[in-house]
């Protein structure tokens, strides 16, 4: 496989200071499998990758999609640690530092990737943040690295249109509640259901303005490679080509693989391949490339290698092969045909090629 293109990569031990409790999955060593995982991908195309120095956000970066009370909320928390916030959440003496650290390299590397200075990335960082809201930390997240990435891309570059696609194994609540109503920002999640945090339901599309804005690909345990390759070419594909972003944000969970002891999926290398892919070919369609992956959940060393692998071959592969022409069919009486039916009964109207 010829590889000439080249990708930014955001990966510092720092995002190991946020230090988990015994037995907790969201642990330090996630980061351990994907930093093997670049560093075979370094070897195999020398020259393919370059790094990017991480950077704290601001306050005021913040501020833009969490509630002042939060913030200093977390801020607080780590005086008494080590403790919890919720029966799932954490906190360690450095963990403020590092998810400020996590959430500024989201905004970074989308701000370098908008100015043109990059062209693409992937931020090998924790902790995840689909889960946190404005005012509440939740799900091992703390702040939401993606969300305050959007806001600073529309606050300070000026980018209209976003489109934000969640492939974490969980619904992102967070991410959603925090745009579902703004119409400039599509946020589309693929997620098994029913699954912790217990929201994402098809019917949940936005309020007010934003209808339409929320497209959620609710699906049962058990879907694998052939069951996510169909949704990203029957429903995301089109309703992404449709609204028509100006930069993608992909929160790249790789708790979906048929590895990982948290979900119930699965996915293989071969899908998050081809999910890759897809994501890639409607940037490069939409919005001239402007993609940038952050990583969320992953709980299995298997899972977080092959999945990091997946994404950085599918970005950085020379001429790849259009997987938009070529649709899998939807068997009658499947899942599969469950789940698009499902989506289309809500946004047949929002978007033509989905209907």
């Amino acid at each position: 496989m010829a590889v000439t293109r080249r990708m930014h990569v955001v990966e510092d031990p720092r995002f190991r200071d946020h230090v988990a409790p015994d037995g907790h999955p969201e642990k330090p060593a996630r980061l351990l499998a994907v930093g093997e995982a670049i560093s075979q991908w370094d070897a195999h195309a020398p020259g393919s990758l370059e790094r990017l120095q991480p950077r704290a956000a601001t306050d005021e970066e913040i501020l833009a999609v969490h509630s002042a009370e939060h913030l200093r909320s977390i801020e607080t928390a780590v005086k008494s640690a080590p403790g919890r916030l919720d029966a799932d959440t954490y906190v360690s003496p450095a963990s403020f530092d590092v998810a400020r650290l996590a959430a500024g390299s989201c905004v970074d590397l989308s701000l370098r990737i908008a100015s043109g200075e990059i062209d693409r990335a992937f931020a090998a960082l924790r902790p995840p943040g689909h889960h946190a809201e404005a005012d509440r930390a939740m799900g091992f997240c703390l702040f939401n690295g993606v969300a305050i990435a959007a806001r600073a891309l529309q606050q300070q570059a000026g980018i209209d249109r976003i489109l934000i696609l969640d492939w974490d194994v969980h619904h992102g609540n967070g991410t959603q509640h925090s745009f579902e109503g703004d119409r400039d920002i599509l946020y589309v999640s693929t997620h098994q259901f029913p699954f912790y945090p217990g929201t994402g339901a098809a019917g949940e599309a936005g309020t007010g303005e934003g209808i339409g804005s929320t497209l959620n690909i609710p699906m049962p345990p058990g879907c694998g490679d052939y069951e996510y390759i169909a949704v990203f070419q029957h429903l995301f594909a089109p309703a992404a080509l449709e609204f028509d972003p100006d930069f993608i944000l992909v929160s790249c969970g790789f708790d979906a693989h048929e590895t990982d002891p948290l979900g119930s999926m699965g996915i293989t290398r071969t899908g998050y391949f081809a999910m890759t892919q897809i994501v890639r070919e409607v940037a490069e369609t939409a919005c001239n490339g402007r993609l940038a992956f952050i990583l969320e959940g992953g709980y299995a060393a298997q899972g977080l290698a092959e999945g990091t692998l997946s994404v950085l071959e599918g970005m950085l592969q020379d001429d790849p092969e259009s997987l938009l022409s070529n649709r899998l069919e939807i068997p009658d009486g499947s899942n599969l045909a469950d789940i698009v039916r499902a989506v289309r009964d809500v946004h047949s109207g929002h978007y033509s090629g989905i209907a």
